[in-house]
């Protein structure tokens, strides 16, 4: 017999152990179950179930609720925001589909995922390593390379490890480069000239492998030989360093005296220019007075002649102090000391100045007139 059959006193048993008798069996499933979604449904507004026989289920109202909750709660996850330094990528099932600027951005998680990369800072990049140089030397080279992510898409997508592909690209252009320089220019003034010549092949190198990154900067941070020639290598450099200083004291030397030199030679150029004028000038007016003198010489030949010859000798006379005189039919020339002469005259006349010019010659005038005088009494008493 069923244990929710009636018992032998034609009562039916309690399914939660209840009612009379001493007859106990297991609860009713069915009753159980019945009585769990009443009081559910009571929590959420449902109504109670049709019928006591049949099986248990949930209202509609609850499951609109279930749906719209898990719809909200989907949607608020993927709202994110991009920061002004960062630009996102957008994967749709694994795909790109595109790149955002930055702000405030929704996208349907669990569809999309979205990938942050940073576009404005500044990355670096150290490599160090022992060189052949061109002229079969080795030398050890350190270099930083900065850079930054020009391209969001390439450098996420397009190369599994952008970074390390950056690094084997350095190496590749540092060593191609240094082997086609010379050692002493790989240590010494030929530097930046490297520098600039591994940036440029180094970025060519990565734009070929679409990394999406930028080469900022390439510094030659150290270069030095080995530590076997390393004290020879110093002597190079100081040498180096006193060739600079003899140049730079060389071309000091050159500043102060070349202008020095321009100015005696400009001066020189400008009195040979002064005198030449001045030649020039001088003997236009010597020709001009020529001229003149031939004009009055023309006219009174005799006059003119003893001008002249006055003129001569006063002129020659005014810059001597001594004067020989040949006396006409004399035997012996007249010295004539006119420096004492002048002397003494200016001694017997107190308070007056030396004798001028017209003194002398009026001295002299008269002395040439007593000798005159002399020779003609000369000549009668020899007669």
């Amino acid at each position: 017999m069923a244990w929710n059959e009636p018992g032998g006193n034609g009562k039916q048993k309690d399914p939660w152990g209840g009612g009379g008798g001493n007859d106990q069996g297991p609860p009713d499933l069915d009753e159980v179950l019945r009585k769990l979604q009443d009081k559910f449904n009571g929590l959420f507004g449902g109504g109670g179930s049709g019928g006591t026989g049949g099986a248990p289920s949930i209202s509609a109202g609850m499951l609109a609720f279930f749906a719209i909750a898990v719809l909200l709660v989907w949607a608020a996850f993927g709202v994110y925001k991009i920061d002004e330094q960062e630009r996102g990528v957008v994967l749709r099932f694994g795909s790109y589909l595109t790149t955002v600027s930055p702000g405030l951005h929704w996208n349907p998680p669990l569809v999309d995922n979205v990938a942050k990369i940073n576009v404005t800072k500044v990355r670096s990049s150290t490599h160090r390593g022992l060189m052949l140089t061109e002229d079969e030397n080795i030398v050890e080279v350190s270099l930083s390379v900065q850079y930054t992510v020009a391209d969001p898409k390439n450098f996420l997508l397009e190369v599994r490890d952008p970074e390390r592909s950056l690094a084997h690209a350095t190496e590749s252009a540092l060593r191609h480069v240094v082997g086609s320089s010379e050692m002493h220019l790989v240590l010494t003034e030929g530097r930046e000239q490297i520098a600039i010549e591994v940036q440029q092949r180094l970025q060519s190198y990565i734009d070929s492998y679409h990394t999406g990154i930028q080469v900022t900067q390439v510094n030659i941070d150290d270069t030095s030989p080995p530590d076997a020639v390393q004290a020879a290598f110093d002597d190079v450099i100081r040498a180096k360093e006193d060739e600079e200083r003899v140049k730079n004291e060389a071309e000091s030397y050159k500043n102060g005296i070349v202008p020095e030199a321009r100015g005696i030679a400009q001066r020189q150029f400008e009195e040979a220019a002064g005198y030449k004028e001045q030649v020039i000038a001088k003997a236009q007016g010597e020709a001009s007075r020529f001229e003149k003198l031939l004009v009055e010489y023309k006219k009174a030949p005799e006059v003119t002649r003893q001008r002249l010859y006055l003129d001569g000798m006063q002129e020659i006379m005014s810059n001597s102090s001594k004067v020989m005189i040949d006396v006409e039919g004399g035997n012996n020339l007249l010295y004539l000391p006119l420096d004492k002469m002048m002397q003494m005259g200016s001694a017997s006349a107190a308070g007056s100045s030396p004798g001028s010019a017209g003194d002398v010659r009026q001295l002299t005038d008269q002395v040439v007139e007593q000798l005159r005088r002399d020779d003609q009494n000369r000549r009668r008493e020899g007669r």
